[in-house]
């Protein structure tokens, strides 16, 4: 908390827009010297406010993140800008215009919800994660839509709100729901391995459903890789990718589509909506494959997506789908493949010298080989480039090769 005090002052603002750019290797020297006109403690908080302020330009843009104070957790766990923009304008296409952010951390989706125009109480337990989101409302002239409470979510009465958003901590060794301790300093890395039980968040899956089935509305964001067997029937369940990677899954209630499941990706939005069809048939590898997007595969609607390409499956077990014609799809990534040879180092190495291959992407599903450990042996070399695929063909160990669709 007194690191935060000191930033916020204008000598510690001043010297945040001092050392914004300053690069880890010279952190040192900069140390140094500006201790000799400020305070040791000032200085340490600044240049890890700056170093924060450098990790979380990928979630918020520079811009944002320019102006924002982080905790190392808050930068960890907070929520892509571009994925909690599409969250809020979807509350806001609801007809949601007051929200009850529940688990807010440092304010990252209150920020994306009060720029939709809808009003927010943001809370959190902990006093410095609260502090650190009130002065991210004020940093970035939001204060007038976003109220701050420091208090247990699970004494929270939403009653009056449109709408409950959950975001509980998926990390061990942290807490939304109980109190918990940060630091506004970059020094350290956020603690705890990734919770995988939704039973073990921190306030549990169960008590945030609860929550949400009192609400008109809610969205309980949750890890992209939980069982679809523990989603509630009441829920429409939803897969987010932004720029190709998973980032989250969300259990929307009050949308009118209970039991529907959903793949959207980012930027776009583009989404796929499930429509309960078998698994795909297994066909012998044609002239394309097609990678679906892995908000696809996470929402089990590969079946929609080779029903829309026009094919089927290599293996039983494996999302590759594979089809004579190329038919373009927003949802996987096309390649035309050349060559199928049954996994063998040295065949690969010779066909990608003879193909004179210096720039190799390796991908694999269902195979237990590492791309880097394959690259380093076949050392590819020359000015082409291609594409390999180490899977499985009638469960075979095989190595696809191609290109991207242009």
């Amino acid at each position: 908390m007194n690191d935060l005090a000191l930033l916020l002052t204008p000598e510690g603002r001043a010297l945040l827009d001092e050392v914004r750019d300053t690069e880890p290797a010279r952190e040192l020297a900069v140390a140094t010297r500006l201790r000799r006109d400020h305070p040791a403690e000032l200085v340490s908080a600044a240049l890890g406010q700056a170093r924060l302020r450098q990790r979380a330009v990928a979630k918020f843009g520079p811009e944002d993140a320019g102006r924002m104070f982080f905790t190392p957790n808050g930068v960890e766990q907070s929520t892509r800008a571009s994925v909690a923009a599409y969250r809020a304008g979807r509350l806001k296409e609801l007809g949601v215009a007051c929200v009850a952010d529940l688990c807010c951390g440092i304010g990252g989706d209150a920020i994306a919800l009060a720029r939709a125009g809808i009003r927010v109480l943001a809370v959190d337990r902990d006093p410095l994660t609260a502090a650190v989101a009130r002065a991210n409302a004020e940093a970035l002239g939001l204060a007038g839509l976003i109220e701050v409470r420091e208090a247990d979510v699970t004494e929270v009465d939403t009653a009056g709100y449109d709408a409950v958003f959950v975001d509980p901590a998926r990390r061990g060794g942290q807490s939304r729901g109980v109190a918990r301790s940060a630091s506004v300093r970059g020094g350290g890395r956020a603690t705890g391995g990734r919770v995988f039980d939704p039973e073990a968040y921190s306030p549990p899956l169960s008590w945030a459903v609860a929550t949400a089935l009192k609400a008109p509305r809610a969205a309980l964001k949750i890890a992209p890789g939980i069982p679809h067997e523990v989603v509630p029937a009441a829920a429409e369940a939803e897969w987010i990718s932004d720029g190709g990677d998973v980032k989250e899954a969300v259990l929307w209630f009050g949308t009118g589509a209970p039991g529907a499941v959903r793949a959207t990706l980012l930027p776009g939005p583009r989404t796929l909506l499930g429509r309960g069809l078998p698994d795909p048939a297994v066909r012998p590898v044609g002239r394309y494959l097609y990678e679906p997007d892995g908000a696809v595969i996470r929402a089990h609607l590969v079946a929609e997506v080779a029903e829309e390409v026009g094919g089927g499956l290599l293996d039983p077990t494996i999302a590759y789908v594979t089809t004579d014609e190329a038919r373009p799809t927003p949802y996987a990534t096309g390649y035309e493949i050349t060559d199928r040879l049954p996994f063998n180092v040295k065949k690969l190495k010779a066909l990608l010298r003879e193909r004179e291959v210096g720039t190799l992407t390796v991908k694999k599903r269902g195979s237990a080989v590492e791309p880097e450990e394959l690259r380093r042996k076949v050392r590819p070399q020359g000015p082409n480039a291609a594409t390999v695929f180490l899977t499985r063909v009638a469960g075979a160990p095989t190595m696809l090769i191609g290109r991207p669709l242009g």
